[in-house]
């Protein structure tokens, strides 16, 4: 599973501000009834997006300049609200594709989802990730380099520590975080040891 290491991720940057948002403004709740995931991107923060385009405002996830983006920064506490997994599918499936978070602090059960899908979160200060921010406003261009050896973040001159569950850590370095695709490789082994058990075999 070589391809599924994370190992440093780089990309443009962008800029969310605000704490607190939720997994009902990441993606609004109609969009529950989709069966699969496909198309879910084009509708994050669609409501919110929605709301600043008739204040005459632009959402930073319509701004051009971060249309091709795939790390996102972000404030405190994000993804909290309710568990679902069409937040952070939706985040990975929006524009180019979100790759990894960088944020202050995350909901746990979002945090969760995102390991899940191969996306770190990488937490740093409120300090940094304001620096982070204002970084990538002023030259939306630059590079955002999301580095789990040295556990650092970087864009332009910048770079600054950020924080990750060691464990969390060690699945994207080793490219194990994804536990289905795990499962489903070892189909052989799983089959072998149903046919000893009693109860596949009505107990024969």
């Amino acid at each position: 599973m070589n391809d599924s290491k994370r190992i440093e991720i780089t990309g443009r940057g962008i800029p969310l501000r605000g704490n607190d948002i939720d997994t009902d403004r990441i993606i609004p709740a109609r969009y529950l009834r989709t069966v699969t995931f496909d198309g879910l991107g084009e509708h994050a923060f669609e409501d919110d997006r929605k709301a600043l385009k008739a204040e005459g405002k632009v959402h930073v996830f319509d701004e051009p300049k971060y249309a091709a983006g795939e790390v996102l920064l972000v404030n405190k506490n994000f993804g909290c609200g309710s568990s679902r997994e069409h937040a952070p599918q939706a985040i990975v499936r929006f524009g180019k594709g979100i790759r990894a978070i960088v944020g202050e602090s995350f909901a746990e059960i979002f945090y969760g989802n995102c390991i899940m899908l191969g996306v770190p979160c990488a937490v740093v200060s409120a300090a940094h990730v304001n620096d982070l921010m204002a970084a990538v406003e002023a030259k939306p261009e630059q590079a955002v380099s999301v580095d789990l050896r040295t556990k650092t973040v970087s864009v332009g001159n910048l770079k600054v520590p950020f924080e990750m569950p060691e464990g969390a850590r060690q699945q994207f370095l080793e490219g194990n975080w994804d536990t289905t695709g795990e499962l489903l490789a070892g189909k052989e082994e799983i089959q072998k040891t149903a046919q000893k058990l009693p109860y596949f075999a009505d107990f024969r």
